[in-house]
């Protein structure tokens, strides 16, 4: 597998150390059946250089940078921006809805799905409810797109189910393959044990990426990552025979980017698959235990 530091169209992937602009600007026109990033989220991680600026300021920036996505995009591919809340005076600003306004000046993008992402697991707030979801804009560039439901169908939530009347009666309701996942997502996110973690602050599952690179791209396909950080989506690329590009500020995630690709091409990166149930309850966990008689207050009504 040929791995490059730069732009070049010969190499299964690219990884820019270095301004996002920089490797778009190298990118021809057309070249990409799908781009997929997590931005930054405006909140002084590392990869923003340690510092915020105006929420206006940074619509304009990622503006420009979702126009280059947009250069690159081949008609019929597909753009998805997962993201989060920027938190800020107390109060939060759902950054889908500020960077919506955005994607809109591009006339040729239509949005085929808000995904909503649920993690169930995260930090602890004390002044408002826990949040628990972020979400991922999915944009076609244009009517006439590509879009595979099957590889990511998920099981039938009644596999046995079959029609009682009319022309189907007695046959199966469901598809064969499983049933089509929706637009609301449930996977861990990576934080603490979970298996792929890496020094990133911020990482996304590959199973999160998986979905769209199976659904929304075929084998040889460019993917392309703005904000790739340590490899997630190059990882998800390699793992199924797609060609990717992405860039990053941060050089200790770009050579932890590396060691992943370098492992997916060789099959032994570890992840979470995506055919693998949330939480299963093991009632001889310690953390199961519970006292013979839970308080009053604490009974579900």
């Amino acid at each position: 597998m040929k791995v490059a530091a730069e732009w070049d169209a010969g190499a299964d992937a690219v990884l820019f150390c270095g301004e996002t602009l920089e490797l778009l600007a190298a990118i021809p026109s057309g070249s990409a059946q799908l781009v997929i990033t997590s931005p930054p989220y405006n909140i002084d991680k590392p990869y923003e250089r340690g510092r915020r600026v105006p929420l206006d300021a940074y619509c304009e920036g990622q503006g420009r940078v979702i126009a280059e996505c947009v250069r690159i995009l081949r008609p019929g591919g597909s753009l998805c921006w997962q993201v989060g809340n920027h938190v800020g005076d107390d109060q939060i600003y759902p950054i889908d809805l500020l960077l919506y306004p955005v994607f809109a000046r591009h006339e040729s993008l239509k949005l085929r799905n808000r995904v909503v992402w649920h993690f169930e697991h995260g930090l602890h707030c004390t002044r408002r409810l826990s949040g628990r979801y972020e979400v991922v804009l999915w944009f076609t560039k244009g009517d006439d797109y590509w879009f595979n439901v099957d590889p990511i169908r998920v099981p039938q939530k009644y596999p046995g189910k079959r029609a009682w009347k009319g022309a189907r009666a007695g046959q199966y309701t469901g598809h064969v393959l499983g049933k089509n996942p929706g637009d609301v997502w449930i996977f861990p996110n990576v934080k603490a044990n979970h298996v792929e973690k890496t020094v990133h602050p911020c990482q996304f599952p590959v199973e999160l990426v998986e979905r769209f690179v199976l659904a929304t791209t075929r084998p040889g396909d460019l993917i392309v990552d703005p904000y790739i950080g340590v490899g997630t989506t190059a990882c998800a690329a390699v793992l199924h025979h797609r060609r990717v590009a992405g860039a990053d500020i941060v050089p200790d995630y770009i050579r932890i980017a590396r060691e992943r690709v370098g492992a997916a091409a060789r099959g032994t990166l570890r992840t979470r698959p995506m055919t693998r149930p949330v939480h299963v309850p093991n009632p001889n966990s310690k953390l199961a235990r519970r006292d013979p008689e839970m308080p009053r207050s604490v009974v579900w009504r």
